[in-house]
């Protein structure tokens, strides 16, 4: 998510904000170094012992709460999966990091490193990726990072006249696709129309290639993303499906890449086919061979913008659905009194209920949960009450679920707050979001890791917000549209 889901003010790739909780910036207190709690227990036992709390006996969340309250600490040493008996070159040890003054360290790059740690010690088949490291797999100390990155900056900047209206366009296709559904049947279900609307924009804006060009494609192209995402990830993922069928199949092993080699080859053809010109740029501007451009704009559209969008839209719409105290009716009223007559980037950036909305669910629902970062060298990590000293090598977890309930910085953190992030107190918040692999407040740039389309994102939830309270219907049956959800 973080993935592919970036325009905001300038901030140091090596700088983590310093905590709201400090009661003196004149004098800020001498905090102890204390050794790192917790332990990764026997070898093998340990690793198989905590996967199990984690995806079947505790769930992730508990997992994690569950040693705070052990430790007396959001910093300390764990296992996450995968692990032992069929990922045998994976170390599950890591130092867990689940405060927002500790998490802010997994993006100081002069500390830390993000080489081919996406998704922890565990790396997917590069298989998968055309036998390639992709981007995202990359560290700003490679070569390779800049080409990719400023490639990917690229992409969003020349699909930005074109943004708003496919996004629109799409987004129209998709409600009235909805609303004639649940004309007929009151199970209709959104998430279909949803993906294709995403897959299509995407394709549009990001490849500059219409998914309608290829019958098999505008039918099935979001599902072989769907199939070629899962494959990668499901040993990493808690489903909830019935115990123990999920660790027997979903967690035990590393899926193979010929499951989905003949849509992965079939997308293929079609960015080939169909995206020419953002092929061509690729390699006449950012030095990329025409197998690498390919490659790295399928999991730019597929992994990273996709795959957190599917998951981020739906998250939005249940908390504005979920709500009982008027919400509704109050993004209606401001998405079709603020802004003027047509959307746009600048319209909803007058709305400051609608992108409040969108950050607050960012917050508690980010698409991505995990960040990981594995440090550069031995330093000194701080949490909000202790110093803890950290080894080259050693892998850093934060799970941005609890992260993001920090009660240090957050008043009421548990609670979903729809104007959370509205007037002043709120803008110096956003120091702190870090959905995108690093703060709200930052800047991607080639030498940091910081998602390339992190303003994107929020102004196109924005905008998904605001389109859906300014349609020409009355609020029951957007009413009704939730209530299928």
């Amino acid at each position: 998510m973080s993935i592919m889901m970036r325009m905001s003010p300038v901030m140091s790739s090596t700088s983590p904000p310093s905590p709201l909780a400090s009661p003196s910036p004149s004098s800020p207190p001498v905090l102890p170094v204390r050794s790192l709690p917790g332990s990764y227990g026997w070898p093998l036992l340990g690793p198989i012992s905590d996967r199990l709390d984690y995806f079947w006996f505790q769930g992730p969340e508990t997992f994690f709460r569950k040693r705070i309250d052990k430790y007396k600490s959001t910093v300390f040493r764990t296992n996450v999966p995968p692990s032992f008996p069929f990922f045998l070159n994976v170390n599950p040890n890591v130092v867990a990091v689940l405060d927002c003054k500790s998490f802010a360290h997994l993006f100081d790059l002069d500390l830390v490193e993000k080489k081919n740690v996406l998704v922890g010690d565990f790396m997917p088949s590069v298989k998968f990726t055309g036998d390639l490291r992709v981007g995202v797999y990359l560290d700003p100390s490679e070569p390779q990072h800049a080409k990719v990155k400023k490639f990917s900056m690229d992409i969003l900047k020349r699909s930005s006249n074109i943004w708003v209206p496919e996004l629109v366009s799409n987004l129209d296709t998709m409600w009235d696709t909805i609303e004639s559904s649940l004309s007929s049947s009151s199970s209709a279900s959104y998430i279909v129309p949803l993906q294709k609307f995403i897959f299509a924009f995407l394709s549009k804006c990001l490849l500059g290639a219409d998914p309608s060009r290829d019958p098999k494609i505008a039918k099935s192209g979001y599902a072989m993303l769907d199939r070629w995402l899962a494959l990668q990830i499901l040993p990493t993922v808690n489903i909830g499906i019935l115990q123990p069928l999920e660790e027997i199949f979903l967690h035990s092993f590393a899926y193979p890449f010929f499951l989905v080699s003949g849509d992965y080859k079939r997308l293929c053809q079609f960015v080939e086919k169909e995206g020419k010109e953002v092929l061509k740029r690729g390699q006449t501007e950012f030095g990329l061979s025409q197998q690498e451009t390919i490659h790295n704009l399928l999991f730019i559209l597929g992994f990273n913008a996709f795959g957190g969008f599917s998951v981020f839209l739906p998250s939005l719409v249940n908390a504005i659905a979920s709500d009982k105290t008027g919400l509704q009716e109050k993004l209606r009223k401001e998405a079709r009194e603020k802004g003027g007559s047509t959307l746009s980037f600048g319209s909803v950036k007058e709305m400051e209920l609608v992108q409040s909305v969108v950050y607050e669910t960012l917050r508690l629902e980010p698409p991505v949960p995990l960040q990981y970062a594995r440090a550069r060298k031995d330093f000194k990590l701080s949490s909000h009450n202790s110093v803890f000293d950290i080894k080259k090598g050693e892998l850093l977890c934060g799970y941005q679920k609890l992260v993001m309930r920090d009660p240090k910085v957050f008043d009421d953190p548990e609670s979903f707050k729809p104007d959370r992030f509205t007037k002043e107190k709120g803008v110096e918040l956003l120091n702190y979001l870090y959905w995108s692999n690093g703060p709200q407040t930052g800047s991607p740039t080639e030498s940091n890791k910081q998602c390339a389309a992190k303003d994107y994102v929020t102004l196109t939830a924005s905008l998904f917000v605001a389109h859906l309270f300014r349609r020409e219907c009355r609020l029951a049956n957007t009413s009704y549209i939730f209530g299928t959800i």
